[in-house]
This record gives structure tokens, sequence and C-alpha cells, in this order.
């Protein structure tokens, strides 16, 4: 029997994620850009001014987030700048869009703005993942979600550790207590 090929001996995977290498990220940062900007693109066929330029600018702090892997500040304003453009976006869409008197070209336009727009809150997601990769914080922390994981200096009544007394450990030390 012929020996069995690398390949036939690996676990078959199970979801996109696993088929990504150690070091790359599922979909790819340049994927999400790629996307947003052919988006945007067909979107300014119908919608000017404000629109081209609030997409185009965070495209380009995406382009900055890919160009430098490590940079948090990088990854937290693109991070920042989708979360924005899906509100002024919405905005944009609902002053400026036509229910009639659109032609075929307009109407694509639009449609393509609009799915730029779906699309935006699963590349938050995507985005926030490498955000956390890169050693970021939680934007947003809520109690109800339960305990934080995060240690400080700060020691609650209801924790178990005590805190050292100073006082404890003087006689050993040499010292005698003081009598009155």
């Amino acid at each position: 029997m012929p020996a069995a090929s690398s390949f036939c001996r690996r676990p078959w995977p199970h979801g996109l994620r696993s088929q990504a290498a150690p070091g790359q990220h599922w979909p790819p940062r340049k994927m999400i850009l790629l996307v947003h900007w052919l988006l945007t693109v067909w979107g300014c066929i119908t919608f000017s001014g404000p629109y081209p330029w609030a997409n185009f600018t965070v495209l380009a702090v995406g382009v900055w987030a890919v160009a430098q892997r490590d940079s948090i500040d990088a990854i937290s304003l693109f991070l920042g700048g989708l979360a924005a453009t899906v509100f002024l976006d919405i905005v944009h869409l609902s002053v400026f869009y036509q229910r009639t008197g659109f032609s075929d070209t307009q109407r694509f336009g639009a449609g393509m703005a609009i799915l730029s727009l779906l699309l935006k809150p699963l590349s938050c997601c995507f985005v926030y993942h490498m955000y956390r990769e890169r050693g970021g914080e939680h934007l947003l922390y809520t109690g109800f979600l339960g305990p934080s994981q995060e240690r400080s200096d700060y020691q609650t009544i209801e924790s178990p550790e005590v805190p050292a007394d100073p006082f404890v450990g003087s006689e050993g030390r040499g010292h005698s207590p003081q009598g009155y």
C-alpha cells in the first residue's frame, strides 16, 4: 500500500478560519479593504459629497493599519472610523436616496452603497478581533457581562486575598510591644 500523503493525514478543516496559516487572519485585512473600496467606488456613482470623503478617509486609515501591523493606534482608528461611517452612511443614504427618478446605473450605485453599509458591521467585528490580537483592551466594558479579567492594585472588600498587615510581623523583628 502506498504511503499516505501529508494531505491525507491532516484533519479535515471545519471552517474557513482553520484554513488560514497561523500568522494570517481570516478574512485577510487586504480583502476587507478591497471589498469596501470597490463598493465605495461604485457607491460614488450615485452619492457624492460627504459619502466619498468619509469612506475614502476611513479606507486610507485602513491602509495605514495594514501597513503597520503592530500599531494599536492605526487599527483602533480604523475600527472607530468604520463604526462612524456606519452611522454617517445611514444618514447620507436616508437623506439623499430618491425613490423615483434613478437610472439603472444610479440604482446600481445605490445598491452597492447599501451593500457596503450592510457589510460594515461584519467588517467591524473582524477589525475588532484584529485590534484585540494586537494587544488592545476592551473598548466598552459593561459589568453585566461578567467579572472583568483585568487585575489592578485596587482590592475589593470581597477579595479572598488578605493585605499584608505592617504591624503583624513587628514582634518577630526584634521589636517589643510598648506597654502603656
